[in-house]
């Protein structure tokens, strides 16, 4: 089967896995496992941040920084397809108590204007403007990535409102191996940041907060009212050691992928894709005329996975468990389906 519903199914390899079981363990909650904390070291390094935080998944990577920077009553700006906004169980109101602003932006990304547009600052009887949260690369317009001009605008904007600016970069790694642009210097424009491991990277668990060093500590007493204390998780810090280590340019491999399959599909009479949008490993493609569940489950009769995102419209995401070859695969497949509407 070809797995291209999402860069979340990847596995460990056999040499993760080794990293996994030769790992140094300790009590994490006490801060005393070696594997932990050698990770969050490497992160911070790479981000060039005062610190770090081993956290469980995306979402509560981006909730603690919702609750410390957002706060209840206060108002956070964000795209209106922010992953925080449509896909993380409404907790940024449930659980962080911040009223969420939702703020179109092409592919995505918020311009100073728009941001402006939505800001609340004296009115006594109004949710106040906190935080800005931006996207990179952005799920759900076609894994865009943020450009160094549009990141300086927002950033220095923001400096002028002293607000600060959360980065939900469960696909960071990705912008930056395709914009060239460092992880350093893409958060030099950010407060805080949420970096996942289990996606494009391949572990199995696991994401980063990275930020100043009061925040960091902040967002581990949350970390632990919300249930997030681990205990010996270095065996899952191990994994995503061995990820920042080996498969970060990598990931130029599966925006290769993800462009022949988009070139492909362009050819495809059942298929509407814009090569244009493809920046990293994310595809979006229409079906105009054609139920898009009735094509995933023709798809996957001929052993490929994707997933319908809507009446009309299918995701593809490539990662490091589809190979090459299994690419041109499910290109043949592709050329071969015949559907009638």
């Amino acid at each position: 089967m070809i797995e291209l519903r999402s860069d979340t199914f990847t596995k460990p390899d056999k040499a993760m896995r080794q990293a996994m079981y030769d790992a140094e363990l300790g009590d994490d909650v006490y801060g005393e496992d070696p594997s932990v904390n050698a990770l969050e070291a490497k992160m911070a390094e790479l981000c060039e941040a005062e610190a770090s935080l081993f956290v469980s998944s995306g979402t509560m990577g981006n909730l603690l920084p919702l609750i410390i920077l957002g706060g209840r009553g206060k108002e956070v700006i964000l795209h209106e397809n922010a992953h925080i906004l449509q896909h993380e169980v409404g907790g940024v109101a449930a659980v962080a108590g911040t009223l969420p602003i939702a703020t179109p932006g092409e592919r995505g990304i918020l311009s100073a204007a728009a941001v402006k547009s939505r800001i609340k600052e004296n009115d006594y009887d109004m949710a106040h403007t906190s935080l800005i949260a931006i996207e990179n690369t952005h799920n759900f317009e076609g894994g865009s990535c943020w450009k160094k001009e549009q990141l300086e605008e927002l950033s220095a904007f923001a400096r002028s409102k002293n607000l600060p600016i959360h980065m939900d970069g469960a696909r960071c790694f990705n912008a930056s191996v395709s914009t060239g642009i460092s992880l350093s210097e893409i958060f030099s424009h950010c407060t805080t940041a949420n970096l996942c491991l289990s996606k494009g990277l391949g572990a199995p668990v696991g994401s980063m907060i990275v930020g100043p060093k009061d925040i960091i500590e902040e967002s581990r007493r949350w970390r632990k009212i919300l249930g997030g204390g681990m205990r010996q998780a270095g065996v899952l810090a191990a994994a995503g050691l061995y990820a920042l280590e080996h498969n970060i340019q990598r990931l130029a491999e599966d925006h290769h992928n993800a462009r022949v399959l988009a070139e492909c599909l362009k050819q495809c009479s059942w298929a509407q894709v814009d090569i244009n949008r493809v920046e990293t490993n994310i595809i979006f493609i229409e079906t105009p005329g054609l139920d898009a569940r009735k094509v995933e489950a023709l798809l996957l009769e001929k052993g490929v996975r994707v997933i319908a995102t809507a009446d009309q419209e299918i995701r593809l995401v490539t990662s490091l468990s589809v190979s090459a070859e299994e690419i041109n695969s499910a290109c043949r497949i592709f050329r071969e389906l015949k559907i009638s509407s």
